[in-house]
C-alpha cells in the first residue's frame, strides 16, 4: 500500500511546508496517540528533539496533539535518536519521538516514531496512524486530558548508559579525541561521556544557534573534523550526524573513515572475542565489495539489504546479527541499542584502538576498498528503468562486470532520480559502465 506521510525513516519534509507543519505534527501525535493507547494503565510517550529552531514549534504541537487523546507527555529535550529509543524502553514508556531530519539541513525538519521496545514502527503500524491522521480521532474527557513534564536528567541517564557499553578493563587516559557534534543533538552528551572515559577530548560543532545543524560541519561534512585533527595532532576524530545516529571516523592522519571500515573493525574485534552473532554482518547493497571480500577471508559472511537503516535492523533481528549498518555511518549495534548510535559505535572503535595500542589509521583500515562510482540521472516522470534499451545496457554491464565487479541501480526513494553505481577491480571500467548506463537512463526519460 502506497504512503501517504511516512518515508523511509518517518515523516520529514521543509518546515512550514508539506506534511512538516504545526498542525501536521498536532495530528500525528492525536493519530500515534490514539494508536498507542492500550490497556487501563497512565500512557507515557518521551518526546526528544535535535536543535533545529523549528524544533521548539514541532515540539509544541506534538505535545498539544498527545494530551489531547490522553496521553502523558515526558520532555527530554535535545538528545541524540538512539538516547530516545533508549529512554522508551528505560521508562516503560508507551512510544517515543524524535524531532529531528537527522543530516538534513535546518530548514527541513521530521517526525520519528518508537514503539514501546524502543524500535522504530512495523510497516503496519505506520499505515494504521497514516489513516487516523486523515479521519477523526477521539479525543479524552476533559478530566483524562495528558499532563505533560520535562525531566532534566535525560542527559545523565544517557551518558550512563553508552559509558556502561565501553570495555570496564579499558579507559581513554592519554587518547585525544576530537568529537564533531554537527551542532546537533549530541552536542553535550558526547564531549561529556568521552571526557569521563577519561579521553582529552577537543570539540568542534557544539555551538547551535538553531540553523547551523549540520552546516559545513559533521558525519556529511568531515573536511572541518579533518583538519582539526591534524592541527591539535589528535589519535582520532570522531562525526556525528544532527540526531547523532551516524558515525564517521577520522585517523590521526586526517583520512576519513567510512561506516563499511568501522563496521569490519567491530566485528572482527567482535569476532576474536567471540561475541560476534549470525556468522557476519548485515549491510546494504551500497557497501563496498571490498568489505564483502574482507570477511570473507576471516570466514564471515555479508548479508545485503536494501538501502536504509530500517532494512538492516529487519534482517539483523529476523538472521540473529547484532552487527550491521550502512557505509554512510548507521551502525546498528544490537547488543546495545534498538537503532544507530553513532556514539556507542564510536566507543566499540576506541576499544578496538586501545585493545591493539596502535594509530587508528593502521587499526581501521581493514582492507582496500574497490573503486566506487555513484551518478545519479534525474528524470521528470515514467520508468526510465523499464525501457527494453536500458535493460539491454545494464545487461551488458553485468556481463561485464562478472566476477570483477558490482553494479547498483535504483530509483531514489525522495527525488525523481535514478541512483547508477558500480564498483570494480579497474577504475576506468566502472567509469565507463556507469556513463553508458547513464545515457541509456536520460535518453529513454
Amino acid at each position: 500500500m502506497a504512503r501517504k506521510y511516512f518515508g523511509t525513516d518517518g515523516i520529514r519534509g521543509l518546515t512550514n511546508s508539506g506534511a512538516m507543519t504545526a498542525e501536521m505534527a498536532m495530528k500525528v501525535g492525536m493519530a500515534a496517540g490514539r494508536h498507542f493507547l492500550r490497556g487501563e494503565h497512565r500512557h507515557r510517550v518521551v518526546i526528544g528533539k535535535d536543535t533545529r529552531l523549528s524544533g521548539y514549534m514541532i515540539e509544541s504541537a506534538l505535545q498539544a496533539g498527545f494530551t489531547s487523546v490522553g496521553m502523558d507527555v515526558t520532555l527530554v529535550g535535545p538528545m541524540p535518536t538512539p538516547a530516545v529509543a533508549m529512554l522508551t524502553k528505560s521508562m516503560r514508556a508507551d512510544m517515543g519521538v524524535m524531532i529531528s531530519a537527522s543530516h538534513n539541513p535546518y530548514a527541513d525538519n521530521g517526525i520519528k516514531l518508537f514503539g514501546p521496545d524502543g524500535y522504530k514502527l512495523s510497516d503496519e503500524d505506520e499505515l494504521a496512524i497514516e489513516a487516523a491522521i486523515d479521519g477523526e480521532v477521539a479525543l479524552a474527557t476533559p478530566g483524562e486530558i495528558g499532563r505533560a513534564k520535562r525531566i532534566d536528567d535525560a542527559r545523565g541517564r544517557y551518558i550512563h548508559f553508552a559509558k556502561s557499553t565501553f570495555p570496564s578493563d579499558l579507559r581513554l587516559d592519554g587518547v585525544r579525541v576530537v568529537v564533531d557534534c554537527a551542532n546537533g543533538a549530541a552536542y553535550q552528551v558526547a564531549p561529556e561521556a568521552l571526557w569521563e572515559l577519561g579521553a582529552d577530548v577537543v570539540q568542534i560543532g557544539v555551538n547551535p544557534n538553531g540553523l547551523n545543524i549540520n552546516d559545513k560541519i559533521g558525519s556529511t561534512h568531515p573536511h572541518a573534523l579533518a583538519a582539526k585533527v591534524v592541527e591539535v595532532r589528535a589519535d582520532i576524530g570522531i562525526a556525528l550526524d544532527g540526531d547523532a545516529d551516524r558515525l564517521i571516523v577520522v585517523d590521526e592522519r586526517g583520512q576519513v573513515i567510512d561506516g563499511d571500515q568501522v563496521m569490519a573493525t567491530i566485528a572482527g574485534g567482535w569476532a576474536r572475542a567471540g561475541r560476534l552473532q549470525g556468522g557476519g554482518l548485515v549491510a546494504t547493497v551500497m557497501s563496498n565489495l571490498g568489505l564483502e571480500r574482507h570477511l570473507a577471508g576471516q570466514g564471515l559472511e555479508l548479508i545485503r539489504t536494501a538501502v536504509g537503516d530500517r532494512h538492516v535492523l529487519e534482517a539483523m533481528r529476523a538472521r540473529g546479527y547484532n552487527v550491521g549498518g550502512e557505509q554512510s555511518g548507521h551502525i546498528i549495534l544490537s547488543d546495545y541499542a534498538t537503532t544507530g548510535d553513532g556514539l556507542v559505535a564510536a566507543l566499540q572503535v576506541l576499544a578496538e584502538i586501545c585493545r591493539a595500542d596502535a594509530p587508528a589509521s593502521r587499526v581501521l583500515n581493514r582492507f582496500e576498498p574497490l573503486p566506487q562510482l555513484l551518478k545519479n540521472v534525474r528524470f521528470v516522470g515514467g520508468k526510465p528503468l523499464e525501457a527494453d534499451t536500458v535493460k539491454a545496457v545494464i545487461a551488458e554491464a553485468e556481463a561485464e562486470l562478472a566476477g570483477s565487479g558490482r553494479l547498483v541501480i535504483r530509483p531514489s526513494g525522495t527525488e525523481p532520480v535514478i541512483r547508477v553505481m558500480a564498483e570494480g577491480d579497474d577504475p576506468q571500467q566502472v567509469e565507463r559502465i556507469v556513463d553508458r548506463i547513464c545515457d541509456a537512463v536520460r535518453k529513454a526519460a
